[in-house]
């Protein structure tokens, strides 16, 4: 059988990242605002690959964060400012090891490649090393709309499919019942227009429109209080 990974560099064409303002309003949308984040947050990427995400938090003030990924082959391209904060980790062992608590964890195009039991095992993992209070961040394609299946097929590592339903089912499964689900916004305001026209228009002409439109879908998993 084919270990894609074996030639993960390769397909994916490892780069040191740039960090531009389209990038930090993005990520603001994805992480900082649903996240509710402040600098005085300690945060945690599972799966950073070339390390944009890391740049971000720094740019933001954060000074307690660390980035983690399977693959020895990303530790060259990460970029200086940042390489002390990154790690070459197996996620399972990290878990196992580490003792350090994190107030967010961000998971960004990653839960997919686990399969759906590994997913709620891995959240489980990462719910223990929160704080009170946490929360974990989570992008994934998003297979109910016709518009995420380039993205959940065109990586063959890709192991599970996601809707906001799913999420929400393997959030339960991981005790982390409190799952908001929110679109991925992209693109210039024209398009965003654009797009939100159609996808009015679709909404009114089909029977079982899609509760989330976007390619990528994200969620935001918190324990709540018990």
């Amino acid at each position: 059988m084919a270990d894609f990974y074996q030639t993960y560099e390769d397909f994916k064409d490892y780069r040191t990242p740039g960090l531009k303002p389209k990038h930090i309003r993005q990520f603001d949308r994805e992480f900082w605002t649903p996240a509710s984040c402040s600098v005085n947050h300690s945060v945690l990427e599972v799966g950073c690959g070339a390390g944009q995400f890391l740049l971000y938090l720094k740019a933001k003030g954060i000074s307690d964060f660390l980035g983690i990924d399977h693959d020895p082959a990303l530790a060259p391209v990460i970029d200086p400012t940042v390489a002390g904060q990154f790690e070459v980790h197996d996620v399972w062992a990290f878990l196992q090891t580490t003792e350090r608590t994190f107030d967010r964890i961000a998971l960004f195009d990653v839960l997919e490649h686990f399969s759906a039991d590994d997913g709620a095992k891995l959240l489980a993992g990462l719910k223990a090393r929160l704080n009170p209070g946490g929360c974990i961040v989570v992008r994934v394609p998003n297979a109910s709309s016709p518009w995420g299946l380039q993205y959940q097929y065109g990586d063959l590592t890709h192991c599970t499919a996601y809707t906001p339903s799913s999420l929400k089912q393997v959030g339960q499964a991981a005790g982390l019942p409190h799952v908001t689900c929110m679109a991925q916004v992209q693109g210039s305001r024209a398009r965003r227009l654009t797009e939100a026209l159609l996808h009015g228009l679709l909404n009114k002409l089909l029977t079982r429109p899609p509760e989330i439109w976007t390619a990528n879908v994200l969620a935001v998993f918190a324990a709540g209080v018990k």
